[in-house]
């Protein structure tokens, strides 16, 4: 029995999908590309083009849930099927997109680099509580128009994990699945075995901007699954109340869902969400606050009543180091989303409202990660009686150490956690050198690093990387590569 929480009843579901319906007609939403508002007019929906606002009926929307797939595979870079989204399945990746790095020996928050970028690549390689990889933070020396393929460039230089990134323009996007077919053996083959998938941003309140819908049509036409990132924020660019931001998020994604599947009927595409509430003390967007997993657990009890894969951003905090408060807010939220049955919760070593990354915080997150997981294993039968067979010659002793049974379950029963985790002695704590969290979690990352191999993959396939990533540096500017 895998243990679950829930926030929302069923008939609390029904009236949030009753209100967005309602949302999505009146007062409508803002489709600012004019093919998706073409798409939805073909459908049935009212346009009116000189707001660029859209009355989206629930007809439209049924058609929509119809046809969008209840699960689907990413693959590894060997096509093996690693990661199922759908149903209850459980998988973490690193929070993306940071734009500093911790530097873990003067604790400053600085710009990041390609240098930062490879460390926290192969960091998260080696570590299994990561189930794929993520576009952890931009390289801040390459240029902004090829900002987004240069990180998914070093990921697949560097990893064989599947891939959770996006795209920052519609150019690139192209470019990316692209790169991305390289290993797969073409865009049809990459339809058919997806190595990524790419997450979509809605506008709040209740906007699909030119960007956004072009980039939901562009993956559902390639086959690329498509992960819809709505960021409702409450109390700001969202109703206050937790219960509303879950409708504005239904609203949100499920035109988004219209515009991708009358693209392409049957295309994968994942209910998913970075939401958050407002802290109106010190204006900012609390990631590791309870709220805001509480808003993830709603909006992902919606989308598992329509059937759709999900995700959300937990895992994350909003610390400027990795301290006590990183490992409360990141530990506590990690759990929250697996015990919701989230099927990729993504955020893992983030600070500062998801704007710095950390190699330390991406290896104490593991080890949160790794607990849950184990939760979700829950209590198991590994003997014919519960317990009773193993009092067997006791005889009132402690010898339980003894025993068969005890060598060969322990290791499935007990989380063994890395050195991260200080389990040892005060004397032995002492004798190791008195290091806290962090300085342990520092030596495993240089560890990880030491012990890092990288992965054996075919030559051509990777210098045929090379020479299209090479291309595009040269159009924006660059000589050569870092």
């Amino acid at each position: 029995m895998q243990p679950r929480i829930e926030l929302l009843s069923a008939e609390l579901i029904e009236r949030v999908l009753e209100e967005a319906c309602q949302l999505m007609e009146k007062p409508g939403i803002k489709v600012q590309l004019p093919e998706a508002r073409r798409l939805l007019a073909e459908a049935g929906a009212s346009v009116d083009e000189a707001r660029e606002v859209v009355s989206i009926p629930r007809a439209v929307i049924e058609r929509a849930l119809a046809s969008a797939p209840r699960r689907f595979w990413l693959h590894d870079r060997g096509g093996k099927p690693v990661i199922e989204y759908g149903g209850d399945a459980v998988h973490f990746d690193p929070g993306s997109s940071g734009v500093h790095i911790l530097d873990a020996h003067t604790g400053e928050h600085r710009p990041s680099y390609t240098s930062d970028l490879v460390r926290l690549i192969k960091v998260a390689e080696m570590l299994p509580a990561y189930d794929a990889q993520a576009t952890m933070v931009v390289c801040n020396e390459i240029p902004k128009e090829i900002g987004d393929l240069y990180r998914l460039y070093l990921v697949l230089l560097h990893s064989r994990k599947p891939v959770v990134t996006g795209a920052f323009s519609t150019a690139t996007l192209q470019v990316m699945i692209d790169m991305l077919a390289i290993f797969a053996g073409g865009r049809q083959a990459l339809a058919a075995r997806p190595q990524a998938v790419f997450d979509v941003c809605p506008s709040p309140p209740l906007i699909w901007s030119d960007f956004a819908a072009q980039n939901l049509i562009d993956l559902a036409r390639a086959g690329v699954p498509a992960q819809m990132v709505s960021m409702p924020l409450a109390g700001a660019a969202a109703p206050v109340t937790l219960i509303g931001s879950v409708v504005q998020h239904a609203a949100e994604s499920l035109s988004g869902l219209a515009i991708h599947q009358l693209a392409m009927p049957g295309a994968p595409i994942v209910w998913g969400g970075a939401p958050a509430i407002f802290d109106m003390r010190k204006g900012t967007t609390p990631m590791g606050a309870i709220e805001t997993a509480m808003i993830d657990v709603c909006y992902s009890q919606v989308g598992k009543r329509l059937g759709l894969p999900t995700h959300a951003y937990l895992g994350a905090s909003d610390a400027k180091l990795v301290d006590a408060q990183a490992g409360m807010e990141s530990g506590i939220s990690a759990l929250v989303g697996a015990l919701a049955g989230i099927n990729m919760i993504s955020g893992a070593g983030m600070l500062d409202f998801l704007a710095c990354q950390s190699a330390e915080k991406l290896v104490v997150d593991a080890e949160g990660i790794a607990m849950a997981k184990r939760l979700l294993r829950g209590v198991q039968l590994h003997t014919a009686t519960l317990a009773s067979e193993l009092f067997t010659n006791i005889d009132f002793k402690g010898d339980f150490l003894k025993q068969k049974a005890t060598r060969e379950l322990f290791h499935k029963e007990h989380l063994l956690p890395s050195l991260v985790i200080d389990r040892d002695s005060h004397r032995g704590w002492e004798q190791a050198g008195r290091l806290d969290t962090f300085g342990r979690a520092r030596q495993r990352v240089e560890e990880l690093l030491a012990a890092y191999q990288a992965p054996q993959q075919d030559a051509g396939q990777v210098q045929a990387l090379k020479d299209l990533v090479s291309w595009q540096a040269q159009r924006a500017g660059m000589d050569n590569l870092p």
